[in-house]
C-alpha cells in the first residue's frame, strides 16, 4: 500500500496535492498495489475527487484544525504502520517540508526530499532529487523497509483526471497536538507562488515600490503570480512571502521572468529549476543572463508594457 498525505489549504486541494496523489497513483501502479490519500482536518473540497488521480481509497482522518507537525506526522506514521505502507508520498510545500522529518521517524523510515521523477526501482527504493539548491541531481537509495518521498511541486506536471472513484472512509483522529496556533497572517493572492506555472518577478531595478504596476499588470495578462528579490522585500517594497531564492521561496515554475534583477547566486539558486528563464534587464553584463534561455537588454520600464502590449494582443 502507497500512501499519499493530501494537503488542504483552507479547506481546498491544492495543484500540489493532486501532482503527489498522481504520482503515488503511479508508483502503486508500477508495483502492483493500490494508492491510499489521507485527508487530516477540515476539507470543504469533496475529498472524493481524489480518486479522479488514480487512488484507490480516500482516508479522512476528522479531528485537527490546525497543520501541527508533530500531531499530523503521528497520525499518518499511525496510518503507515496499520497498513504495513512501503512508501509515503507528501507534496514539497512548506507544510510538507515541515513535515517530513517528524514523519520520518515516527514511521521509522528513510526520507528523500526534493524528489523529481518516479522512481528508478522500488526494491530497493532509487529515486533522483535535485541538489545543491537544484544545481545537481543525485540519486538516492533506500533499503529501509519504508520511506517518505517528498516530491517538487510541478516537477512532474498534472495529467487531465479520469472518472474513476475511490472507496471513501472517516475516522475520528486523536488529538495529540503539541503546539497551538495563536495567530495567522493568510497570504492574498489568487496565485500560490509555489504552485505558479507562471511568475513574473522583479527587483531593485523598478527603482521605487509605485513603480510595481506594469509587474503587476504583465503576471495579470499571464496568468502568473509575483515575486521579487530578496533586497527587495528585505527594504519593504514587496512583502516577504513573495522573495524568492535561497533564502525564500524556491519555484519550479514552466516560465520566469526576471525584470530588473542582476542575478545573485542566492537567487538562482531558487529558480534555477524554472523551464524557461527570461531576463530583462537593462545591463547587458548582467550575471542573470548567463542563466536565461531569452534575455532582452534594454530599460524596464519601455520593455515590459510593450511586452504586455503584445501578450494581451497575442492571447485576446
Amino acid at each position: 500500500m502507497i500512501l499519499v498525505f493530501a494537503e488542504t489549504w483552507n479547506g481546498q486541494f491544492k495543484k500540489s496535492t493532486f501532482e503527489a496523489v498522481q504520482y503515488a497513483s503511479a508508483c502503486a501502479k508500477a508495483q502492483g498495489t493500490q494508492a491510499l490519500a489521507v485527508v487530516i482536518g477540515p476539507a470543504s473540497a469533496p475529498v472524493e475527487s481524489l480518486g479522479a488521480h488514480g487512488v484507490h481509497k480516500v482516508l479522512h482522518l476528522h479531528g485537527p484544525e490546525q497543520f501541527e507537525t508533530a500531531q499530523y506526522a503521528a497520525l499518518l506514521a499511525g496510518v503507515a504502520q496499520e497498513l504495513n505502507s512501503s512508501l509515503i508520498v507528501v507534496s514539497g510545500t512548506a507544510n510538507g517540508r515541515a513535515l517530513m522529518g517528524a514523519l520520518s521517524v515516527r514511521a521509522e523510515a528513510s526520507a528523500i526530499s526534493n524528489v523529481t521523477a518516479l522512481p528508478l526501482s522500488y526494491s530497493p527504493l532509487r529515486v533522483v532529487r535535485g541538489a545543491f539548491s537544484s544545481k545537481g541531481i543525485e540519486t538516492c537509495e533506500s533499503r529501509l523497509p519504508r520511506s517518505v518521498i517528498g516530491l517538487i511541486p510541478n516537477a512532474i506536471g498534472l495529467k487531465d483526471s479520469s472518472d474513476s472513484d475511490a472507496a471513501f472512509e472517516d475516522r475520528k483522529a486523536s488529538e495529540t497536538a503539541r503546539a497551538t496556533v495563536l495567530e495567522q497572517q493568510l497570504a492574498s493572492g489568487s496565485i500560490a507562488l509555489p504552485e505558479a506555472d507562471r511568475v513574473v518577478s522583479a527587483g531593485r531595478g523598478m527603482k521605487a515600490p509605485e513603480n510595481w504596476g506594469m509587474i503587476e499588470e504583465l503576471a495579470k495578462t499571464l496568468g502568473a503570480a509575483t515575486a521579487c528579490s530578496k533586497p527587495v522585500s528585505d527594504i519593504g517594497w514587496r512583502p516577504h512571502r513573495e522573495h524568492v531564492g535561497q533564502t525564500g521561496i524556491q519555484v519550479n515554475p514552466q516560465l520566469y521572468i526576471a525584470i530588473g534583477i542582476s542575478g545573485a547566486i542566492q537567487h538562482l539558486a531558487g529558480v534555477s529549476s524554472s523551464k524557461t528563464i527570461v531576463v530583462i534587464n537593462s545591463d547587458p553584463e548582467a550575471p542573470f543572463f548567463k542563466a536565461a534561455d531569452y534575455g532582452i537588454v534594454g530599460d524596464a520600464f519601455d520593455v515590459v508594457p510593450r511586452l504586455t502590449a503584445a501578450f494581451q494582443k497575442y492571447l485576446n
